[in-house]
């Protein structure tokens, strides 16, 4: 993950471009002996946020022993390695590699949308490799595609994997800035894929719902369920299935064909259910480093 090097200065990370440039050219097939070393790096000696990702697991999983949660634990800590490889291969990975490892299983859904002239918005989350789905997606559909994100704090890393990410014309939107851009797209009369990763932890001063998610009071963002009401939106969820190493499916699960006038909350607690399904399927393929419980729900007195 290139969250690890964000704290790099500007000489760090120029040095690391350049590295990361030259090293990307081997195949995946070597670059996954890195990956093996960096797995005893994250996991073993100095490791990163061990404390944060059993912590999670525990409580995510109390019905679990201990030892079934270590095994979850080493799991995630080798695909964690896997997938920073990945994301760093994006350098020189061609569109045909892609298409041959991250295979789109039912792209005639979206596709019939565009015809109907319909926006939709797709529901994902830190689940396997998101960063190729986000590269790969404008191969596969008719759609312009945007992609929702959180802007690092290291400026030049946030460039950079930017550049990664809208290399097939993938268009990247801030938070902020994604009504802007949906009122836009409408003016043009533009059928339009937004994606919005629902498992990212909102600021305090910004949560407006809280759900029980993996076993945990958990806020989470209403974006996706109000924007799609308000804008008549098909909202679809992606499920990213591994293969095997390297090699990934994802299909496309519809959700609503319309969510104006549904019960307030109910689109928001189906996309988050249904990714504690698939969470609980494979828990390892998750990001359990992320401190996604690090704000307590007030108590009534409070």
């Amino acid at each position: 993950m290139i969250i690890l090097f964000e704290p790099m200065g500007r000489i760090g990370f120029y040095f690391f471009y350049a590295v990361n440039w030259i090293v990307t050219l081997l195949p995946l097939g070597i670059l996954y002996l890195f990956s093996d070393a960096l797995f005893l790096l994250l996991y073993y000696y100095p490791g990163y946020r061990r404390k944060v990702v059993s912590t999670n697991l525990r409580n995510a999983f109390p019905d679990k022993t201990p030892e079934e949660r270590k095994v979850i634990e080493k799991k995630f800590y080798r695909h964690l390695a896997d997938l920073f490889v990945e994301t760093l291969k994006l350098t020189h990975l061609s569109n045909k590699q892609l298409l041959k490892r991250f295979i789109f299983t039912n792209p005639g859904l979206v596709n019939r949308l565009f015809k109907e002239d319909r926006d939709v918005a797709v529901v994902l989350s830190h689940y396997n490799n998101w960063e190729w789905l986000g590269t790969c997606l404008p191969l596969y559909t008719l759609h312009k595609n945007i992609s929702i994100y959180k802007p690092l704090q290291n400026k030049l890393f946030n460039q950079f994997l930017n550049k990664l990410r809208s290399r097939n014309n993938l268009g990247l939107v801030t938070m902020s800035g994604i009504l802007r851009e949906i009122i836009t797209n409408r003016r043009k009369n533009e059928a339009v894929i937004y994606g919005f990763i629902a498992d990212q932890t909102p600021p305090l001063p910004d949560i407006r719902y809280w759900t029980t998610f993996l076993n945990q009071d958990t806020p989470v963002y209403l974006g996706p369920e109000r924007l799609a009401a308000k804008f008549d939106m098909y909202l679809v969820f992606f499920n990213v299935q591994k293969v095997k190493r390297g090699y990934y499916t994802f299909t496309a699960e519809t959700l609503f064909e319309h969510t104006n006038g549904l019960p307030e909350h109910w689109v928001t607690d189906s996309h988050v259910k249904r990714l504690e399904e698939i969470i609980r399927e494979k828990p390892e393929y998750w990001i359990w480093s992320h401190r996604r419980w690090k704000h307590k729900k007030p108590s009534q007195n409070d």
